[in-house]
């Protein structure tokens, strides 16, 4: 089974999106899921991540992986976890 979700936690406050993940991440389990997100809260613990720039794929890779490149998605989460 696929599981595709577009932007399923975008117009939840952290609190709410938090409740609704840890129900979404039970029913990933065995699923083949394709998860669309600009909050990347929501995908850190992807198997793959795939970063789009201009409807093309300029990154692929962990999270751990994307950070250590330090492009494209490092960019992103610092602007979204900066303080």
């Amino acid at each position: 089974p696929i599981l595709i979700l577009d932007e399923a936690t975008s117009a939840l406050d952290s609190e709410s999106e938090r409740a609704v993940q840890a129900a979404l991440d039970q029913l990933m389990q065995g699923r083949t899921t394709l998860v669309i997100a600009h909050r990347l809260s929501t995908i850190e613990g992807a198997s793959r991540i795939v970063v789009l720039a201009d409807g093309k794929i300029v990154e692929v890779g962990t999270h751990a992986e994307l950070l250590a490149k330090n492009a494209a998605y490092a960019n992103l989460h610092r602007l979204q976890f900066s303080v």
